[in-house]
């Protein structure tokens, strides 16, 4: 059963002005092609005809990706599996990937928006534990920057900190433009045990302490990262399992959307209130999410600017903590 053909759009091709009309094809496209989407707009007594406006569009929680095999359309074999990280007692979530390409389109995209080309950085990972599993999103994103970076010190680290140093500090010797991307844990470790001064060298924290330290605000985090480095801004991912788009920080924890995705913010009490400024829980819409479902009510909990700008604030009460989740302001 299928409303009408969704073509897929050149992703370079969305802007602030066709995000909206574009969003609404998605929606009707799912709602008559992801059984689960479906049946969940059917439980809210929601016409799909009478969804005229991105925040009439219903957003499906997040722990559904947990539940279900969130899927739209016919598939075959996914070309591969994103799943999130927890304890062994979690059931993870699982985001079926049919189209590495479209992944592949809006995750260089999103980044050189914000950063330029990917070939004018050295990629460095510090991504210990996510990189003891091959499921990972952060680590399958990071895989693809390196690959399009194309410089040969570009590479994963577990632990092995003093090569490391050692790499970074011939990085900065000569000049070279370096992006560390890192989970909050093993950053904090690496900065407390090689202070340096960073000038070539954005370093740009994922979140996630794993249980592995004490937990810190983001501020907390950034200060020291700041101090040991000699930086003047701490960048920042916002993305998860459930999304192929990602939002950046350049600083003091202010995000904005990669052209694919947008932010918008539902009441705490009602999630059927959706707004597009105010402090309320987080809803993204995803345009890249075309297999899956492009509607993600989310756990966070943020403040969000007329400007799409955003801040995460923390998490809902009743919310399981994931690795990968950003630690409150």
């Amino acid at each position: 059963m299928v409303y009408k053909p969704y073509v897929i759009p050149a992703l370079d091709s969305i802007n602030a002005e066709n995000f909206k009309n574009v969003a609404l094809s998605l929606f009707f496209y799912q709602y008559y092609n992801n059984q689960v989407y479906r049946d969940f707009v059917n439980a809210l007594h929601i016409i799909p005809t009478d969804v005229k406006n991105i925040l009439q569009i219903p957003f499906l929680p997040i722990s559904f990706f947990k539940t279900h095999k969130v899927t739209t359309g016919e598939h075959s074999e996914p070309a591969f599996i994103f799943e999130s990280s927890g304890t062994t007692a979690e059931v993870p979530s699982r985001h079926y990937v049919y189209d590495s390409d479209l992944y592949k389109t809006s995750l260089l995209n999103g980044f050189r928006q914000f950063y330029g080309a990917p070939q004018d950085y050295v990629i460095l990972a510090l991504l210990p534990s996510y990189l003891e599993r091959g499921s990972s999103s952060l680590v399958h994103m990071a895989k693809v920057l390196m690959e399009k970076s194309g410089h040969g010190e570009s590479g994963f680290y577990l632990n092995e900190f003093d090569k490391l140093h050692k790499t970074i500090l011939e990085l900065e010797k000569r000049k070279q433009p370096t992006l560390l991307l890192g989970v909050t844990f093993a950053l904090l470790d690496f900065a407390e045990m090689y202070p340096m001064k960073l000038e070539h060298t954005i370093v740009m924290e994922t979140g996630g302490m794993k249980g592995r330290r004490e937990e810190m605000t983001r501020t907390e985090v950034h200060a020291i990262l700041k101090q040991q480095w000699q930086l003047q801004q701490v960048h920042s991912e916002y993305g998860m399992t459930e999304l192929l788009s990602q939002a950046y920080s350049k600083g003091d924890g202010i995000f904005n959307c990669a052209y694919t995705m947008k932010v918008l913010v539902r009441d705490i009490n009602d999630p059927l209130e959706v707004n597009e400024s105010g402090v309320g829980c987080i809803n993204i819409i995803d345009l890249a999410n075309v297999h899956s479902c492009a509607f993600i009510a989310t756990d966070d909990i943020g403040n969000l600017q007329a400007d799409g700008s955003f801040e995460v604030l923390g998490r809902m009460d009743n919310a399981v903590l994931r690795g990968c989740s950003l630690m409150a302001i």
